[in-house]
């Protein structure tokens, strides 16, 4: 067991490292992509979400039956939380989506999404599709089945029972089971026609269990005449783990969404419903009555020959002894006259004979990035592990008329290297999510490029292509151009090689609050994309505010470094909101947008360019007390925000808390889901219980009771349930129970407009029981649903406040929202009855 644990740490923590770094295969491996060249199958498992997917059955279906496996997910999970940073909405996506990748990689499958943006927690399909753009969408579905050709489709969830599960997930099987029946329908998307070719797969299953049921019970005593179950929990010799372990594995890249877990072994089963197609004979395989052979294809089976062969008789000592073999293989796979299968099939069998060969074909920059028209080295790099007589023809820079024509025989272990030097094209896009470069709308991404949608990610834009003749075959690799160095603390570090700006500009606040009319101090920060930028800098902004100075100079020397300049921003009188946004001038160009960098052990490095852009808010605020006490939880940005309103928040540590520690604050704070994530929290109750009974205003925002749950049991000082209830629609009306109640009132008046502009939610995992002590201040429901009156709860306890609030200040203060910030400051001025001078307030 310690040993099984032992290798699971070890694979997870390389694996983080080289999350880059090319894949180099062992011999088991290349055993195990022989059998899987040899299975001529496809599944597709469809869902809503990253971490939807079932990486067991993924797993199982990758590893055990060697099928070529995809999981499309309508979304990329842009509408939920994050657990380990604070990358939020676009950034979220990105960051889920790269995590997805990550599990992929661990379990075998491959990654595709449709253009549906994730906004937010949806009860009902009716809802989603009303705004999601359904036509897009399920086009998006039908075009990822027509690539992919899939012979079974597996659905996560239910098509049938709309309203029990998140809309997204119902909606994520509605639209497959549409599509399933439209897929091979020619005048449906034709314009899909010009690159993809109608295909009809033969089966649909529900990937059901006995949850769907409602216990084990109803679902032991459920007719299963239309279910194939499958063992999900073999092990793999050749790899030295279960699959079960594997698909833990995989599952646990989903970091951001707290998914790492402990795995385990033994036999499990795994359901699957028949939605649709013909029934399999054998209830234990879902690909029975399907040729999955060589023999489905016009003149496989001369490939079929050869390749049993190999698999037959493979040799672990020498994999490259079967060079001649899959060579032969290779030059038939040319000749197929099916184009799916043998654009496929030499993409796995050129691997393999890169594998066997022990093949290293690399290049590397000089540099991270490069802006258009910048001068850049690469260093090529060619490497023969093997015996056989390779030869390496040619490298070209595609794209680019830059090739070099070595000639040069590699011989075994010898290494290969030159140098190339070339420039960026001066019209060269820029690195960056397809997706996001166009705006789009709530619930749908602007892609137009029909063969960019649903891929992963942005294809790399500078490749190399290395050409050799290997026996009397010419085969040809391409490689992404990657820069690497090496890390002390974690060794080599491989990262993607991107095109970038020569300038970018941001701003550290990206919502500021002007709670006076006094000017403040607004900081630009630019970035040089190149050596040697010089430049203006100005700011666009709203009618009725005013900037100085109207321009400012500046001149960085390095690529990299950065500099600050400072403009004076200063607000109208009266109430006003809108937006500033840098504009950057170099060399007769603008440039404003902000480069965001995603960068975690697990994933790649990922470069987001987005706007630049920052909030101002000009808003009439009152607030009483000073020093705010804040726990964080996982990971929002409402300390920042409360600093914007002029008070001193200090982050706590929950280990520092002991009795007597937290009399100095005026409010104390507790992030997001903080009981759920810090642990330690649990042993720190009773003193944050005890600073309240003695005058202390402690605010609790929302946590949930699902999962790993709470681990205390004493949450609040009376009774309080948590619950699943939320209000999803931003716009739900909100009505004020009670009025005058000094939440509403002091020291700012609170009326039902100060709801209007909330963006995603009103809120999440409402209280639904609480003792007689609380006052319920606020009531709101989605459209046609009860009263949900648990949103915000304040009871006195000893000589303090207790509040427990499942509102969304996390999205709201970081969005801006002139009400949210009236409503929290109430919250944390109850008790009080002296409100602070504005002067008080620092920019």
């Amino acid at each position: 067991m310690r040993k099984s644990i032992l290798l699971l740490i070890i694979f997870l923590f390389n694996f983080s490292v080289q999350a880059q770094a090319p894949k180099k295969l062992s011999s088991t491996e290349i055993y195990e992509a022989v059998q899987k060249l040899n299975f001529l199958g496809t599944a597709l498992y469809i869902a809503a979400h990253p971490d939807d997917e079932n990486t067991r059955l993924i797993a199982y279906l990758a590893n055990n039956i060697k099928a070529r496996t995809t999981y499309l997910s309508l979304t990329r999970g842009d509408g939920g939380q994050n657990l380990i940073g604070t990358e939020l909405r676009e950034l979220l996506g990105v960051l889920r989506t790269e995590e997805l990748l990550a599990a992929r990689r661990v379990d075998g499958g491959e990654q595709l999404f449709t253009r549906a943006n994730d906004f937010g927690f949806s009860k009902h399909p009716d809802e989603t599709l009303s705004i999601w753009d359904k036509d897009a969408v399920l086009s998006d579905v039908v075009l990822a089945i027509r690539k992919l050709k899939p012979d079974v489709i597996i659905n996560r969830f239910n098509h049938r029972t709309p309203g029990t599960t998140h809309g997204h997930h119902t909606t994520s099987a509605i639209l497959s089971v549409e599509a399933f029946d439209i897929v091979n329908d020619k005048n449906v998307y034709p314009e899909q026609l010009k690159y993809v070719d109608t295909w009809q797969p033969k089966r649909l299953f529900f990937n059901t269990g006995w949850w769907f049921y409602g216990s084990r019970e109803n679902f032991d005593k459920a007719d299963k005449t239309n279910l194939v179950s499958v063992d999900v929990g073999v092990y793999y010799p050749l790899k030295g783990l279960s699959n079960n372990e594997i698909a833990s594995i995989a599952s646990s890249q989903h970091l951001c969404q707290g998914f790492g877990r402990v795995s385990f072994r033994g036999s499990q089963e795994e359901w699957v419903e028949l939605l649709k197609g013909d029934a399999p004979k054998d209830k234990t395989n879902l690909f029975e009555g399907i040729n999955t052979t060589w023999t489905r294809v016009k003149g496989g089976q001369a490939v079929k020959s050869i390749m049993d062969g190999v698999e037959k008789n493979f040799n672990f000592n020498d994999p490259s002894s079967h060079l001649p073999e899959l060579l032969k293989a290779y030059d038939l796979i040319q000749k197929l006259e099916n184009k799916h299968w043998r654009d496929l099939k030499s993409k796995e069998i050129k691997r393999i004979i890169e594998a066997v060969t022990g093949l290293y074909l690399e290049a590397v920059a000089n540099q991270s990035s490069a802006a258009p028209g910048e001068k850049v080295t690469i260093n090529l790099e060619a490497l023969n592990r093997s015996s056989q007589k390779i030869v390496l023809k040619s490298v070209e820079l595609s794209g680019y008329n830059q090739k070099t024509n070595p000639g040069q025989i590699l011989q075994d272990n010898k290494r290969w290297n030159e140098r190339l030097d070339f420039s960026i094209a001066a019209d060269a896009k820029y690195t960056a999510p397809y997706w996001l470069e166009s705006k789009g709308s709530l619930g749908t991404y602007k892609v137009d490029d029909i063969m960019l949608r649903g891929l992963p990610e942005t294809p790399r834009a500078i490749s190399v292509r290395f050409t050799l003749q290997i026996g009397n075959t010419d085969i040809s690799f391409d490689k992404d151009l990657v820069f690497k160095y090496g890390n002390p603390a974690k060794g080599e570090i491989y990262e993607p090689f991107e095109i970038l700006p020569p300038a970018t500009a941001s701003m550290a606040d990206k919502v500021t609050i002007f709670a006076d009319a006094n000017p403040r101090e607004f900081p630009v920060k630019i970035k040089a994309g190149k050596s040697n930028l010089n430049g203006t800098v100005s700011l666009s902004y709203p009618a009725g505010w005013k900037v100085s100075p109207e321009r400012i100079d500046f001149s960085i020397a390095q690529k990299g470094d950065e500099k600050t300049v400072v403009f004076t921003v200063s607000p109208p009188d009266n109430e006003s909101e809108g937006y500033i946004n840098p504009v950057i001038e170099t060399e007769g160009r603008n440039y404003s947008k902000e480069l965001i960098e995603i960068n975690y052990d697990h994933i790649p490095k990922q470069s987001v360019l987005l706007p630049s852009e920052a909030k101002v808010v000009r808003l009439n605020i009152e607030k009483a007390g000073e020093n705010i006490g804040y726990i964080v939880g996982a990971g929002d940005g409402v300390p920042e925000s409360l600093k914007q309103i002029g008070y001193n928040v200090v982050t706590i540590q929950p280990e520092d808390i002991e009795e007597g520690t937290l009399e100095k604050y005026d409010a104390i704070v507790v992030g997001i889901r903080a009981y759920n994530v810090v642990q330690s929290l649990r042993f720190k109750q009773k003193f944050l219980l005890e600073y309240v009974n003695d005058g202390g205003n402690l605010i609790i925002q929302y946590n949930t009771a699902r999962r790993n749950g709470l681990g205390i049991d004493n949450l609040a000082p009376y009774d309080l349930q948590l619950s699943r209830d939320r209000v999803t629609d931003e716009n739900a009306e909100v009505r004020l129970l009670a009025k005058k109640h000094s939440l509403l009132n002091f020291p700012n008046k609170i009326q039902e407009t100060d709801f209007d502009g909330w963006v995603q939610e009103r809120g999440l995992y409402f209280p639904n029981k609480w003792g007689s002590e609380f006052t319920a201040v606020l009531s709101m429901n989605d459209k046609g649903e009860n009263a949900k009156d648990g949103s915000l709860l304040v009871a006195p306890y000893g000589k303090g406040h207790y509040i427990y609030t499942g509102l969304s200040f996390f999205r709201e203060l970081p969005a801006g929202v002139p009400g949210a910030y009236k409503l929290f400051a109430n919250m944390l001025s109850i008790g009080k009855t002296k409100i602070e001078k504005r002067e008080n307030i620092k920019g």
